[in-house]
């Protein structure tokens, strides 16, 4: 049986005074920042970014209490670290958690990746 489609992503916790910036730095490395209670896979989308976000700060046992309003997000990769149907390189994390380092005081998230329905993401039209 396989696997339908899905999107690579990293679950973040971001800190809103930050939000802007760093969906800006993230976008020049095309990488999407998408926050869970707007993200086109949910119908409530709200409540998916209540429950993501309870079970992120539960998950640290209070080491996390800091970021208890601070907004569930997913970062996704874009085209250009893809090669057709091979695996995200090495390079592509590397780039995510290198990022996520640089702002280390605003964001909360483990390594490692987990998938979601594809995002419907428009793209730019090639000749």
């Amino acid at each position: 049986m396989r696997r339908p489609p899905h999107e690579n992503v990293a679950t973040v916790l971001v800190d809103p005074v930050v939000l802007r910036e760093l969906e800006v730095h993230l976008m020049a490395l095309d990488l999407r920042l998408w926050p869970v209670a707007t993200a086109p896979v949910y119908e409530d989308g709200p409540r998916a970014a209540f429950q993501l976000r309870r079970r992120l700060l539960m998950a640290r046992r209070g080491a996390w209490d800091d970021a208890a309003d601070w907004t569930p997000a997913w970062i996704a990769f874009g085209d250009s670290w893809y090669d057709g149907a091979e695996p995200l390189p090495w390079a592509a994390h590397q780039t995510l958690w290198d990022t996520l380092e640089r702002y280390a005081g605003h964001v909360r998230y483990r390594l490692g990746l987990g998938g979601i329905p594809r995002l419907d993401v428009p793209r730019e039209r090639t000749a």
